[in-house]
């Protein structure tokens, strides 16, 4: 697989996902996509596992001191996650999606500029979009991104059925934004050492257990105001690592 293999294949997922629903129409019964969704947040589950165990590899255990680790992981988050809250970034999102819509289709009245406008938010908004991306440019694994096309394809079906081959057309602005912050991660793989991603791997998976809490309609986090703590790990761990 290459660098952008995991966006590629978001991009290939929302196109077919559009195209089954334009073509069958949303013939899913709600039981099922539930059901679907319950399937998807156990995954997500057993992959922010999969990351948060990154707290205890042995470059960042040896490149710090005892204990700091998750100490790191907790600093991050708590300071993180103030700032995000501070400058409110979620709201901020989602103000961000409202603001487009209404800019770009104010009556409603054009299915394909909703199905565009709609789409293309969802897709892009959120964490997954980030974090995979990322992750997928430092070539730490594409399951982020898996999960998150996974989710697309049947967001894209649902919404195709109803406005559709709009929802199509939003693959273009998720490629170009899932490329940019693939390209922050290739540029931050090199630059950062291997504890330094490590930490950083595990922050992201803690977001994950929030969205996975979300997927499962157990807990709702504001994943967006924690994005900030994936850019104090690496920091914090550089600091303790000077200790």
């Amino acid at each position: 697989m290459f660098i952008g293999f995991g966006t590629a294949l978001n991009i290939i997922t929302i196109l077919f996902g559009s195209a089954m629903g334009v073509l069958i129409g949303n013939k899913l019964r709600e039981s099922t996509r539930s059901l679907m969704m319950d399937v998807l947040g156990a995954v997500t589950l057993i992959s922010a596992a999969a990351s948060v165990f990154a707290m205890w590899d042995e470059s960042l255990v040896m490149s710090t001191p005892k204990g700091a680790p998750l100490l790191i992981v907790l600093a991050a988050l708590l300071v993180g996650g103030g700032v995000g809250a501070f400058f409110n970034i979620e709201s901020r999102l989602e103000n961000l999606g409202v603001y487009l819509k209404e800019k770009l289709d104010k009556d409603g009245k054009s299915p394909f500029v909703e199905g565009f406008v709609t789409a293309s938010l969802i897709f892009v908004i959120g964490p997954l979009a980030i974090l995979g991306s990322i992750s997928d440019g430092m070539a730490t694994g594409i399951e982020q991104l898996t999960l998150k096309s996974i989710l697309d394809f049947f967001a894209a079906m649902a919404f195709a059925a109803a406005l559709g081959w709009g929802v199509a057309a939003s693959a273009l602005p998720v490629g170009i934004y899932q490329f940019f912050w693939t390209g922050v991660g290739l540029l931050v793989g090199q630059v950062l050492t291997d504890y330094q991603i490590s930490a950083m791997t595990a922050v992201g998976g803690v977001l994950l257990f929030g969205i996975a809490l979300k997927l499962l309609k157990i807990k709702e986090i504001a994943i967006g105001n924690l994005l900030p703590s994936l850019a104090l790990a690496p920091l914090l761990a550089l600091i303790a690592n000077m200790l």
